[in-house]
């Protein structure tokens, strides 16, 4: 687990939303992201050209340096040699499409089309080397109803010192700025911005439970790529080389893809996401990935299940027994275990509807899903983690990994883990909840003791782990279920069933006192009722 402090997703540098506010009056709030993100990217592969550039000219004067020269035709000839910076992960940015060259003429009156065009040349230079990231900087600027003032205030505001990877190195400052704005973005759009975002305190969660250490990283309701970042901090946090990582996502809005392939570009992470509905256009019909990190759209209804082919191999059983017209849930997790490898796990954020609907083409699902050994772990989460829908949820873990046959993990295949973590996290404000660092641990230490074999303090040592703990039920929080019960409570999931409530503390006082004194209690609560009843009626007669 690592010790990265969870921040609040509305929280973090509040004077970025007052450059936001540069566009106030001429682009509606939910359009915000769509002006503020290009430039933050484009000013991050701007620095990163500029710094492999700065390193090259260095080279040229260490005498140690395998770059090491005086001849001036040679130095151009490395500077302007494309390898020499992919090599390094980046790419030669023309003049006129970098960070310095709209930073300079911030205050000329063309400065909207200045930008357009940095966009545009921006967008055919990355195309030459990742054809993927075509497109991902549209040309709006000049359309808007921005004013030249307006647009040089953003300019010049992102251009703050604090703002830049050149001065804070290490620090994945441009990252944390993107990540504020989908943050603050999803708060001004409403319901509608759940597409491409999910609050860092779930996705915590559900990384530090899955451990995706290695392998392939599926998402195909990926939004702006949140769980793909994740991921990669607790890769980092763990020791672990991105290279040792492959990502693939879908996601259904072209918008939102956009902003996904920026944020993962900004992190020089290689992926391969594609656009389509996931439910009836799957882009990736032969992955199977290593781990799933899922928070797909709550239920969606009226998806055209009709449409689907009736051999899809997505299906546990006949269309009309295992789907529903009315509710997508229990598709989209027929889909996310097609895509598991055969050791593969999946964490799904999920509306707690699911936990316990009795719709045929659901509750079929739910129930070949328990009677099959597939689902490892239901969490239910707390009220007001969401930033944009009141809907209350869940996560389902789901495994293909519960024969105990690869040495690290117990055979579990008859049991099912339940955890209740809806009295967990505190509220940073008065609409939003978020996890603490205590919280995330709680959970994934009582996950991990009961999925985990535990290793022998020599062996504990050997792989540079702390030694794992015994897991025991704890009233109220956690509770390890027979596939019997589950059965013997209809299938339902919701965890309030399983752990019960947390001990009351006994106070010694015989049961017949407490009742004798509430009894006592409420009739002179009553006798006090009569006589206000009384004077009110004596009041009406004196008016």
């Amino acid at each position: 687990m690592t010790s990265t402090q969870t921040k609040a997703d509305i929280n973090f540098e509040q004077e970025l939303w007052k450059a936001a506010n540069e566009l106030r009056g001429a682009v509606a709030e939910n359009q915000y992201k769509d002006y503020i993100l290009p430039l933050i990217f484009l000013k991050h592969v701007s620095e990163r050209y500029q710094g492999r550039k700065e390193e090259l000219v260095e080279a040229f004067k260490d005498e140690t340096s395998d770059y090491y020269t005086t001849d001036s035709e040679e130095q151009n000839y490395i500077l302007e040699d494309p390898d020499e910076y992919l090599s390094k992960n980046t790419y030669i940015i023309p003049k006129e499409a970098t960070w310095q060259f709209l930073q300079d003429n911030a205050e000329q009156d063309n400065i909207k089309v200045l930008v357009d065009d940095a966009f545009g040349v921006l967008d055919d230079t990355l195309a030459q080397y990742r054809p993927d990231l075509k497109g991902i900087l549209p040309r709006i600027f000049v359309k808007s109803q921005l004013t030249p003032k307006q647009v040089a205030g953003l300019i010049n505001l992102l251009a703050n010192p604090k703002l830049s990877e050149k001065e804070n190195p290490g620090s994945d400052i441009l990252g944390r700025v993107y990540e504020y704005y989908i943050g603050k973005f999803a708060i001004a759009e409403g319901s509608g911005a759940g597409q491409f975002f999910t609050p860092s305190s779930i996705v915590r969660l559900m990384v530090e439970m899955i451990e995706p250490y290695q392998g392939k990283i599926f998402d195909n309701a990926c939004g702006s790529g949140g769980m793909f970042v994740q991921s990669l901090k607790f890769l980092q946090a763990h020791g672990g080389d991105k290279k040792n990582i492959s990502i693939y996502g879908q996601e259904r809005y072209d918008g939102t893809l956009r902003l996904c392939k920026m944020n993962l570009a900004l992190r020089d992470l290689s992926f391969d996401v594609k656009l389509g509905d996931s439910l009836l256009q799957d882009k990736f019909p032969d992955l199977r990935a290593d781990y799933i990190l899922v928070n797909p759209p709550f239920n969606v209804s009226q998806w055209h299940p009709e449409d689907l082919p009736e051999n899809d191999p997505r299906l546990f059983g006949p269309k009309e027994e295992f789907t529903t017209d009315g509710n997508a849930n229990f598709m989209w997790m027929q889909t996310f275990w097609n895509h598991l490898s055969d050791r593969g796990t999946a964490a799904v954020v999920m509306a707690n509807g699911a936990m316990t609907s009795n719709n045929k083409g659901e509750k079929n699902v739910r129930q070949f899903m328990v009677d099959n050994g597939m689902v490892d772990c239901i969490v239910r989460l707390p009220d007001k983690l969401f930033l944009t829908t009141g809907i209350p949820a869940c996560i389902f873990i789901l495994s293909k990994n519960r024969d105990g046959k690869d040495g690290e993990h117990r055979e579990r295949l008859n049991e099912v883990l339940f955890v209740d973590m809806s009295k967990l996290g505190r509220m940073e404000s008065r609409k939003l909840r978020v996890f603490d660092e205590t919280d995330l641990q709680k959970a994934t230490d009582t996950y991990h003791a009961w999925r985990n074999v535990i290793p022998s303090p020599n062996e504990a040592s050997l792989r540079g782990t702390k030694q794992s703990v015994n897991y025991e039920d704890e009233s109220g929080f956690c509770y390890s279920a027979t596939i019997d019960e589950v059965a013997k409570q209809d299938y339902k999931l919701t965890p309030g069933i399983y752990v019960g409530t947390e001990a009351v503390e006994d106070d010694g006082i015989p049961f017949e006192d407490k009742m004798e004194t509430l009894k006592t209690q409420l009739q002179e609560q009553f006798a006090k009722g009569n006589e206000l009843q009384q004077q009110i009626l004596e009041n009406f007669e004196k008016v």
